[in-house]
């Protein structure tokens, strides 16, 4: 599900959206300093707009609260806003509400109120919300288990373009759950997901082109998209990589590329990397074993996820 800080990101990307009209008022300020990273300037201009019921305001208010920004961090006082907004009908702040219960954030973790609270920003079409009912329904957490619902909403969310949800769905498509198996329709929406940067979905489209499943089979293509997701930090992509690198496979045999992504792979805590790892290093110099490993500490992840 995707809960928790990206699903916080997705919440105040909308709202700074919709702070843009052509004379500025405080809301205004606010989400500009909010955005700025000047915590102090947004709570003190914030707060007073959530205490007169501004529902934007309380669900900053209560995203920075649940971050510690620019105050001591507090799920409790966090979830006091986003409820305030809840309560007044706003769909993100009900997504939000939803997200506390499912995690526990200041209240007692409580699945069923998680899936009650996603559904009503899910009826107002909030794509976050609708996908995250999905994936409790495909999961049996909080509702029955049913794949039928659990499409039915990924699809809702996937179609307004929200990448998790395309992710689930050509999941959905590649086992066969709530619709026929279908690898090629899995390879479509996964790669919808994977063009707008999703780590996990450019993976699965490189595990069907390495394994010939709803595309003509294709090494190189395999390890275009492994790369795009391994610059991400996706550890089970970096170990792919790494397996590429070491036979040649779409890209280069170059050991020192194929003990980079090991080594990366494991710090990721994906463990098959580490027996990767020690394999590769046995062909090498200790010269390329240092290039490597300098590669390794001067990598820095990419950000090419998009949250909506």
């Amino acid at each position: 599900m995707n809960f928790g800080c990206k699903h916080a990101i997705a919440i105040i990307s909308l709202l700074l959206s919709l702070a843009a009209p052509v004379v500025a008022g405080p809301f205004e300020d606010a989400a500009a300093a909010y955005g700025k990273g000047d915590y102090t300037t947004a709570l003190r201009l914030l707060r007073p707009l959530a205490d007169q019921g501004m529902a934007k305001a309380q669900i900053i208010l209560g995203v920075m609260y649940a971050n510690g920004q620019g105050v001591s961090q507090n799920q409790v006082e966090a979830m006091k806003w986003y409820r305030l907004a809840a309560d007044q009908g706003d769909a993100s702040a009900q997504a939000a509400v939803g997200v506390s219960y499912a995690k526990g954030l200041g209240v007692p973790k409580d699945s069923a109120k998680a899936a009650e609270w996603l559904r009503k920003a899910a009826g107002q079409g909030y794509a976050n919300a609708q996908s995250n009912l999905g994936s409790m329904y495909e999961r049996g957490d909080g509702v029955p288990q049913n794949y039928v619902e659990a499409m039915k909403w990924y699809r809702l969310a996937a179609d307004q373009g929200y990448a998790d949800a395309q992710n689930n769905l050509a999941s959905m498509y590649s086992f066969g759950r709530g619709v026929p198996q279908d690898p090629a329709e899995a390879v479509k929406w996964s790669r919808l997901a994977a063009d707008q940067g999703f780590a996990a979905a450019q993976y699965n489209l490189a595990y069907a082109y390495a394994n010939g499943q709803g595309v003509p089979q294709d090494h190189a293509e395999a390890a275009k998209w492994s790369r795009l997701a391994a610059d991400q930090g996706f550890a089970v992509a970096q170990y792919y990589l790494g397996i590429a690198y070491a036979n040649g496979q779409g890209v280069p045999q170059d050991f020192v590329q194929s003990y980079r992504w090991f080594e990366l792979s494991a710090a990721g805590g994906y463990k098959d990397a580490v027996q990767g790892r020690e394999t590769v290093s046995k062909r090498m110099t200790n010269e390329q074993i240092a290039e490597a490993q300098k590669l390794v500490r001067d990598w820095k992840p990419t950000t090419q996820q998009l949250l909506r």
